[in-house]
This record gives C-alpha cells, sequence and structure tokens, in this order.
C-alpha cells in the first residue's frame, strides 16, 4: 500500500470589507484577504511540514498587513511590521514557509543571502539594491496582473491585424466575416502573412560600470540615459511569419500599447512599499562573535542594514520608496554565533523570535508524501514519462527517512535536503535504465531500500553524500 495521499485544499470565506484606498482596491485578488491566520497556516501545512510555531508567527505578521489597511489614516501609517528571526538549521522550512507566504499573498518576496553584501565603500553590492530589485519584482507582478487584464482585448485587436494581413482592409464585409469564422477555426495558423512590429535596437546594453550591479547611476541606468538622449529609438520593421507565431507577437505588442505604465510604477512602488517581504537568509554569518567583535565588514553590513529594518527611503530607477512597512523575514542556523551578538539595535528591530525544530524521521516520512509536491510524487510522474511505474511501500518510505535521520544525526544536518541525496541514489539504476524497461512497474519496499542503499548503512564514511 502506497503512501501517497491527496492532500485537501482549505476552503476559504469571503465575507470581508473592500479597502477604501483606490489603489489597494486594485489588490482585492490577493488571497490574503480571504484567509484568517489559521486558514493561512492550513495553506501552509500543504507544503511544509511540521514548524507550526513559525508558520502562526507568519501567518499573524501577514493578516497583520490586512488588519493594518483596515485601519484609517493617519494611525494607519504607524502601525509598522513586526518583522520576524527565525532560527534553525539548514534545511527544515525557513525559506519555505517564507516563500510559500509570499506566493499565498501574491506580494513582492525577494530572498537575498546576508553574506552577499558589503559595508558602504567597499566593492560589492550595497544593502540598498535589495530594496531596488525588491521594486523590480513588483514592477513584474503587477505587469503579469495587467496583462491577464488586457489579454482578451489585446487577442481581438492582434485577431484584426491578422485579419487585414490576409485579405486586406478594403476586403467587403462577406469576405471578411468568411474569413474570420475560418480564422477562428484555425484553418489559417500555418499561412505566412507579413505583419510590422516595432524593432528596439539596444544602444548601450554593453555599457556596465564597475562596482554598480545592473549599471544603475542614482536613479537611472545607462540604457535609459542614452535612450533619453538619442530618443527611444524604437523602428517599424517588416517580417513574414505564419498566422500562429504572428498572434503571440501581436498580443504581447498591443498588451504593452495598453498598459499604462505610469499605473504600473504607481502601484508597484506602493504594493513594494507595503506589502513587499524580504528574507535575510545567513543573517548568523554577519554576527560578529565576541572574541572579534568590531570587526568592520560585519558590523559595518548590520549597521547597513538597519535604516532598512527601521524605515528609510530608497531611490530607485521608478522613484522613491520608504521600507517603514516592508516585512523583514531574518534567519540563521546560529551555530557559531548567537542572536545576541548581533547589534543591540538590530536585535530590536526583529522582535519575534522563532526557533525551528530539527527534522524527525516522522516528519521526513510526512514530507516524503503529503505535501502536493512531495518528493515521491515527483519521481513517480518523471518515471511515469517513460511508462514506468513506481510505488513505494509503507516500509520503503520508513527506511529512506530512518537512513537520512542517521545520516543527519551521524554526519551534518541538513533536514529535508538529505532526502534528495538519499533518493537519487535509491532511484539511480532505474532512472539510468528507465527508456529500457517500458512497462515495468518497480516496488520500493524495505528490502530495496536495504539493499541500493547498503554502503550507506554500513559505514559513516558518507562524505559522498553530504552537500
Amino acid at each position: 500500500m502506497s503512501l501517497i495521499s491527496k492532500y485537501q485544499t482549505c476552503n476559504n470565506s469571503k465575507d470581508l470589507h473592500s479597502s477604501t484606498d483606490p489603489i489597494h482596491q486594485s489588490q482585492e485578488d490577493s488571497i490574503i484577504q480571504e484567509l484568517s491566520p489559521k486558514q493561512i497556516t492550513q495553506e501552509l501545512d500543504r507544503f511544509i511540514i511540521g514548524q507550526a510555531e513559525a508558520k502562526r508567527a507568519v501567518a499573524i505578521a501577514l493578516r497583520n498587513r490586512w488588519r493594518r489597511n483596515k485601519v484609517p489614516l493617519p494611525l494607519r501609517e504607524e502601525i509598522i511590521p513586526k518583522n520576524i528571526l527565525m532560527i534553525g538549521h539548514t534545511g527544515i522550512g525557513k525559506t519555505e514557509i517564507a516563500r510559500r507566504l509570499a506566493k499565498l499573498a501574491n506580494a513582492p518576496f525577494i530572498k537575498v543571502e546576508a553574506t552577499k553584501f558589503t559595508e558602504v565603500g567597499y566593492v560589492g553590492r550595497d544593502v540598498d539594491s535589495i530594496i531596488r530589485d525588491l521594486v523590480d519584482i513588483a514592477i513584474g507582478l503587477v505587469k503579469k496582473k495587467y496583462r491577464k487584464i488586457f489579454a482578451k482585448k489585446a487577442a481581438e485587436i492582434a485577431e484584426n491585424i491578422i485579419l487585414n494581413a490576409l485579405i486586406g482592409q478594403d476586403a467587403s464585409e462577406e469576405t471578411r466575416n468568411t474569413f474570420q469564422s475560418k480564422l477562428a477555426a484555425g484553418e489559417f495558423e500555418d499561412s505566412e502573412i507579413s505583419i510590422s512590429v516595432k524593432e528596439n535596437k539596444s544602444i548601450a546594453s554593453s555599457f556596465d560600470i564597475p562596482g554598480i550591479q545592473g549599471g544603475q547611476v542614482g536613479i537611472m541606468n545607462i540604457n535609459e540615459i542614452v535612450h533619453k538622449m538619442l530618443g527611444n529609438n524604437k523602428q517599424l520593421k517588416t517580417i513574414n511569419v505564419t498566422v500562429k507565431e504572428a498572434r503571440e507577437i501581436l498580443i504581447h505588442e498591443e498588451t504593452e500599447k495598453l498598459i499604462d505604465e505610469d499605473k504600473i510604477i504607481k502601484e508597484a512602488l506602493y504594493i513594494a512599499s507595503n506589502d513587499g517581504i524580504v528574507f535575510l537568509d545567513e543573517i548568523d554569518k554577519i554576527a560578529a562573535r565576541t572574541e572579534i567583535r568590531g570587526e568592520v565588514n560585519r558590523e559595518g553590513v548590520q549597521r547597513d542594514l538597519l535604516p532598512l529594518l527601521e524605515g528609510t527611503s530608497v531611490t530607485t530607477k521608478y522613484g522613491t520608496i520608504t521600507t517603514d512597512h516592508i516585512l523583514f523575514i531574518a534567519s540563521g542556523a546560529f551555530h557559531l554565533a548567537k542572536p545576541s551578538d548581533l547589534l543591540p539595535e538590530l536585535q530590536g528591530r526583529l522582535p519575534i523570535r522563532v526557533e525551528l525544530n530539527p527534522l524527525s524521521k516522522d516528519d521526513l516520512i510526512k514530507i516524503l508524501t503529503e505535501p502536493e509536491s512531495s518528493l515521491l510524487k515527483q519521481y513517480c510522474a518523471l518515471m511515469k514519462t517513460e511508462n514506468v511505474t513506481i510505488d513505494f511501500s509503507d516500509d520503503g518510505v520508513s527506511t529512506i527517512a530512518e537512513i537520512a535521520s542517521v545520516v543527519n544525526r551521524e554526519v551534518e544536518n541538513i533536514g529535508a535536503r538529505r532526502l534528495h541525496t538519499i533518493l537519487e541514489k535509491l532511484m539511480e539504476d532505474i532512472s539510468y535504465t528507465a527508456s529500457e524497461n517500458s512497462g515495468k512497474t518497480y516496488i520500493i519496499d524495505e528490502q530495496y531500500v536495504k539493499r541500493k542503499l547498503e554502503d550507506i548503512s554500513k559505514q559513516l564514511d558518507l562524505s559522498k553524500f553530504i552537500l
């Protein structure tokens, strides 16, 4: 009998009031307005096993954003998010919780490693680039939303352009109707037509400035400066393509024409500032240990991060954004350092601390079987493409989890990531010969697992399996 089970989604209630903020009203499609903290936790349970305390903390933080938007001005502006510090081993769900939370909220989300940044004045990325990247992500989210809104209208315009290319603009109404019906039926998909599209010549795409990410100078990058001096440099060109290809090109072009760039930027700056989530990974690596306190690079990065968490204004190429209401979730293993090794001011800006529990054997079994995109389901789906059936028995799954748990305990604890290594070794032979064994069924039981992973069971020299 297989452990792989279907996991049901939770029911959502839809009885909440709409905001009076005009920009916020455009965010009504956000699922977070329909979910209570308990329901948010249930949604996270679909993808992440255990870590109930961490899920509760982020669920409350996310719901508080909705609550804040219901508070009238000016009190609303005084309510700031309670940033979170997650403490725990690698591979136990810290990043996944934050990532799934942002996806659930349809909010701009960026994950950065604290070790990638340097103090202002040193070569490397400065911390303000985190916010600039967050705004870029917000722009992409808003554009994606408006592309969906205008998709139908853009498709109608594209069909009309294609029809004109097929029969000309002077064709009779009867001819147009006949060809329109045939076009809708897909009879001309492979027919070649000529269409005019914009040719975008990127003059300064190769320009870059050492030490400045993305060629940014102040609020504008090099490409934009040259375009403003020399014009937009977009010219029409005629191309010969099939109707199917033309439809895709024209829908994209017409959608871009329908989108109001100023509105996009205004809305993106708003959601980045009010709904943005920044995940600061490896925060423990920039915590100064007692014996080396005063190390410039480490404390310097902490001091540069402090204004972002406290609330400051950051200039981007789209405009200025404030960070007062951005939610920061920091995480770290804290093997060598302690949270108290962080600057006191930074500790104060991470008031909610959550310790994530190491994964037990039972947790690993659940990770293998329960999530909607569990590892076992992924392997079964991959092998199904070769017409090979994989059946994981209960005792087989239990043995996989037991071996992963032992390796984590005896060698190095890398959490659920250990399962990837174990399963790759286990499935190596099946994957290699799958194309030659179409129609075959493999039973992955306790005996099979022990036979394939015999070398792991016999010795603790597991350097090959340490990531």
